[in-house]
């Protein structure tokens, strides 16, 4: 059997296409199958509020469309602008990468691997907003 396995803690949460599903008192294993589902732990949702840096916005609308609170069709031209703005700031060969397999991801229809690759450079852009510039 192929697809995602989602491990969940006691008591998390995970929206599968649009429905919020609560795990019970033990820890348990999801195994998806489907291959289009849209899936995002609550977890690591990024509240509207906290969508306040360049990276964290990207995020919050690749969220949307896994949430069902956006069109992909609609929304892919506007990912692809705006991580392509991204690309013109993080201009190092790790950052380059991470940019790379979002664009693919958006480009494949792939919205939590977009989300994905684009979660990993928020450590990096924590680290070059806090440096004080000289």
């Amino acid at each position: 059997m192929s697809g995602l396995v989602l491990k969940l803690s006691p008591k998390e949460r995970v929206l599968i296409n649009g429905a919020v599903i609560e795990n019970g008192e033990r820890r348990s294993r999801l195994s998806i199958v489907s291959p289009n589902a849209n899936i995002l732990r609550l977890r690591d949702a990024i509240h509207p509020e906290e969508a306040n840096t360049p990276v964290r916005r990207v995020c919050y609308v690749a969220q949307l469309v896994l949430t069902g609170d956006a069109d992909p069709t609609e929304t892919r031209h506007k990912l692809l602008r705006s991580i392509e703005e991204l690309s013109q700031v993080l201009t190092d060969a790790d950052s380059r990468a991470h940019l790379t397999a979002a664009t693919d991801a958006v480009l494949g229809g792939q919205f939590y691997q977009c989300l994905k690759a684009l979660r990993s450079l928020l450590p990096r852009e924590d680290r070059l907003l806090a440096t004080p510039l000289s």
